[in-house]
């Protein structure tokens, strides 16, 4: 068996500090809830963020944007029935999620764009210019 391994919480990752902690969701695992699995990542012109979020549709996702917050949620409702002489079955199931995350000031809000494919949103935050990392320059001497 493999040990667990746990992130030192003195001593918080990167990412967290940019992105801060994840806001509270209404999530609850006891009633049948989940919240997807996401990966953050950085490069020299953006942040990425992947929602595994496999079963759902492109129009099944809300995104918005609310005061440097970008939170990212679901609300999908699923009816299955099936009837014959002797009985009749009706399941209803309801997926519902919301993860936010606080932007650091470095994003270019305006150009934040998402897409879906292969059951993982991916969402892209391209860096304003000035938060870009900028080549080593030489500096002469007068």
């Amino acid at each position: 068996m493999l040990p667990i391994i746990r992130r030192n919480q003195f001593f918080p990752s990167f990412v967290d500090e940019f992105f801060g902690k994840e806001l509270p969701t209404l999530f609850n695992a006891e009633y049948g809830f989940t919240k997807p699995s996401v990966n953050i990542s950085e490069s020299k012109e953006d942040f990425k963020i992947d929602v595994a979020a496999p079963g759902l549709e492109k129009d099944d996702f809300r995104i918005n944007l609310n005061n440097n917050v970008l939170t990212v949620s679901s609300d999908k409702e699923e009816k299955k029935e099936e009837e014959n002489d002797r009985f009749m079955r009706r399941e209803f199931s309801y997926l519902q999620f919301s993860r936010s995350f606080s932007l650091p000031v470095s994003v270019d809000t305006e150009k934040i764009n998402a897409s879906y494919k292969n059951g993982v949103l991916n969402i892209v935050i391209p860096k304003k210019e000035e938060a870009k990392a900028k080549p080593v320059r030489e500096i002469a001497i007068a």
